[in-house]
């Protein structure tokens, strides 16, 4: 998929997972819609006009926020335009986008498509974290930022590598994530594993899945969570969602003090390249050898 066109050069036509759409000019005025594609835009020096809501979560979360600061009073501008799962056509007409960024997940994707194409020209990825290095690399040839996002890549995979140099071989990293009712391990192919798979981190037994990015666990399979290390993130904040489970205390992690309570944006909820970055940088400042 994508142009095969070089960065900056427009009118450039992108395959993506919806068909194909042109691009006549450097976007100017993009309108975001999806999970992880502001982490993207920002990534790659686009502030978006527009943006979209996660469930439970700011329109632009607090990690790109900090990781951006110099960009402070435009994240600021802008504007919400409903939720992900069900944008605001109205809103998102209002703002005059010359781009409209989607993915195919969590909705009717073809026919929202039909619908964002008579706004502007809409681009849509695949969607959820299993994906972002790809999405990342469609994402920015709509952008024509496609070499700048593998020259990104290509840094981050060096940095990863040496990264997990630092940690033992025989150290395992749990990753973990309470959201309402939901108690969930994390696989190697969910966005967090991905990251430690690109550090070369060692992962329990029973997180070694490929088949799906999470299994959900019940309270008293609490022992799946296990590892040497145990990264787990509470939607909204309130670690005592898993702290006071009966089991918690019997974990090895807990009982090492290897239990470290994480951003659950970055690791569980926007899978792009700033918050593989955000996710990087909090393994190799926890685990240690």
């Amino acid at each position: 998929m994508g142009s095969g066109q070089a960065d900056g050069v427009f009118p450039r036509t992108v395959a993506h997972f919806q068909g194909s759409t042109t691009i006549q000019a450097a976007p100017a005025k993009v309108v975001i819609i999806s999970t992880g594609q502001l982490d993207a835009a920002l990534t790659l020096g686009i502030v978006p006009v527009g943006a979209a809501a996660g469930d439970g979560a700011a329109a632009v979360p607090d990690y790109l926020t900090k990781a951006f600061p110099e960009q402070a009073s435009a994240l600021g501008a802008i504007t919400e335009v409903g939720s992900r799962k069900e944008p605001n056509v109205e809103a998102i007409s209002n703002l005059a986008p010359d781009l409209i960024l989607v993915n195919n997940t969590g909705k009717d994707p073809a026919a929202l498509y039909a619908t964002l194409s008579n706004i502007a020209p809409t681009v849509v990825t695949q969607g959820t974290g299993q994906y972002w290095k790809q999405d990342f690399l469609l994402l920015a040839d709509a952008l024509g930022k496609a070499d700048a996002a593998r020259t990104w890549l290509d840094l981050f995979h060096t940095d990863a590598a040496k990264a997990g140099e630092a940690i033992d071989d025989a150290t395992t990293v749990s990753l973990l994530r309470k959201n309402g009712d939901r108690t969930r391990i994390f696989g190697t192919i969910s966005f967090a594993g991905s990251v430690l798979a690109d550090m070369g981190a060692a992962r329990p037994e029973g997180q070694q899945f490929t088949d799906d990015v999470s299994q959900d666990i019940s309270k008293e399979e609490l022992d799946k969570a296990d590892g040497g290390w145990l990264l787990y993130g509470v939607q909204g904040g309130d670690a005592s969602e898993l702290t006071s489970l009966d089991l918690w205390p019997a974990l090895q992690a807990v009982s090492s003090d290897h239990a470290v309570q994480v951003d659950d944006d970055p690791f569980f909820l926007n899978a792009g390249p700033t918050a593989a970055r955000t996710v990087l940088t909090k393994v190799s400042e926890t685990v240690k050898k």
